[in-house]
């Protein structure tokens, strides 16, 4: 067997990292100073390296979106100065054919002063007021009253129509005016025509949540119960055109506090990129304000959706929207008459493209490779610049001893 002291003589001679003696070690005040300096650098990137290793980053990418049978969650907050809340409605249209018109549902109408001061909010009915007067129109003596609708088609099955609202439909649906509120009995009994006047000089603020498909479409928001015509979409504008009892007339100066397409991103959920900018997605459209003195404008908002997911390594994902917005307004009263509706129109479409912003975070693996390459690579630098400067040293002083230094 051989002896154990030729085994570990062996052993010894693998040993990569050979030491010499102290006694042949020279310490010098150069090389204190480089590692001084080294060990901070090791410090600094070390301690740069775990806060890397512990921030997670948000990585983009680009894929197909497959989720177009989903709806588009939209919401909305306008305000309008210069025009009565009875006077607005809120139509949805798009190209799968879906029509909308008046629609109420999650949508609310604000009644302002002219200093933008709330009066009154409510849910969004169709003249923008409580309808108190319809409540006590309903009331009649005889169970058995039918209204006269005035020679339109009635709106219910009845053939009735007991409530100035119900001649309004009526009108709306033969494709005639409505108005002179004071020609109808309905509409004498429940005060129309004193709601009118009383609200002809106030603005308006429509906001709520809209649920649209997700398809190329627009949702508007103009003067007048809109109708179909002939396969046309057409709006009632009596009431816009003749202006307030006054002789003033309205027009579609507004303001955009909000338009937001999908959730939005606590700010607890926020992450950064790799290249350190943060992820925020803003909607170009708030706080914008348009001014016009032109009853007839017409404000169209043509926007690009582009679906957005947010993956977390917690196993959270996010889904939103973020968009791209073009701008165009024109007067719609010409030399050849009317082209266009006046109001605010906001077109939707939709791109097929999805961004998934997916959290990542370094491995620990990673972070020991960082580590170590920075402790071995440091000290490798530092062991030259020490033996550099040793060896300039040596050769300064022995010139110096030689009497030949400057």
């Amino acid at each position: 067997m051989p002896k154990q002291g030729s085994v570990l003589s062996r052993f010894r001679s693998l040993d990569a990292y050979a030491k010499t003696l102290d006694d042949f070690r020279v310490k010098t005040t150069s090389g204190a100073a480089v590692t001084i300096i080294s060990g901070l650098l090791i410090a600094i990137l070390v301690l740069s390296e775990l806060s890397a290793y512990r921030t997670s980053v948000m990585k983009p990418e680009l894929v197909i979106d497959k989720g177009r049978k989903d709806k588009l969650p939209i919401t909305f907050n306008v305000t309008f100065p210069k025009i009565p809340c009875y006077l607005l409605s809120v139509d949805i249209m798009d190209d799968s054919g879906q029509h909308l018109s008046g629609f109420t549902h999650d949508v609310y109408k604000v009644r302002l002063d002219l200093a933008g001061n709330q009066i009154e909010s409510e849910k969004a009915h169709k003249l923008g007021d409580n309808s108190e007067g319809a409540e006590l129109a309903l009331k009649q003596d005889d169970p058995d009253h039918c209204g006269s609708c005035y020679g339109a088609p009635s709106p219910h099955e009845n053939g009735c129509c007991n409530t100035c609202e119900d001649v309004r439909e009526a009108y709306i649906k033969a494709g005639w005016g409505f108005n002179d509120p004071s020609m109808y009995e309905q509409c004498v009994k429940e005060g129309w025509r004193d709601k009118i006047e009383t609200q002809s000089n106030e603005g308006c603020n429509i906001h709520g949540h809209l649920q649209v498909n997700k398809v190329r479409g627009n949702f508007h928001i103009a003067p007048g119960q809109s109708f179909q015509q002939s396969h046309m979409h057409v709006h009632d504008m009596a009431g816009y055109i003749a202006g307030a009892p006054d002789g003033h007339k309205f027009d579609f100066t507004h303001h955009i506090n909000k338009l937001q397409f999908g959730d939005v991103i606590p700010d607890k959920m926020k992450r950064r990129t790799a290249k350190g900018t943060p992820v925020e997605l803003t909607n170009p459209l708030d706080n914008t304000s348009r001014v016009t003195n032109d009853f007839g404008m017409m404000y169209q908002y043509f926007l690009k959706i582009v679906s957005t997911e947010f993956r977390y390594l917690n196993g959270m994902k996010l889904y939103t929207n973020q968009y791209s917005v073009t701008e165009h307004e024109r007067g719609i009263i010409t030399r050849q008459g009317q082209e266009g509706l006046p109001g605010v129109f906001f077109n939707l479409d939709i791109s097929p493209m999805l961004v998934i912003y997916q959290e990542t975070r370094p491995s620990f693996t990673s972070f020991l490779t960082g580590v170590c390459a920075i402790v071995g690579g440091i000290f490798t630098v530092a062991g030259i610049v020490d033996s550099v400067v040793y060896r300039a040293e040596r050769q300064l002083r022995k010139k110096m001893e030689l009497g030949k230094a400057l």
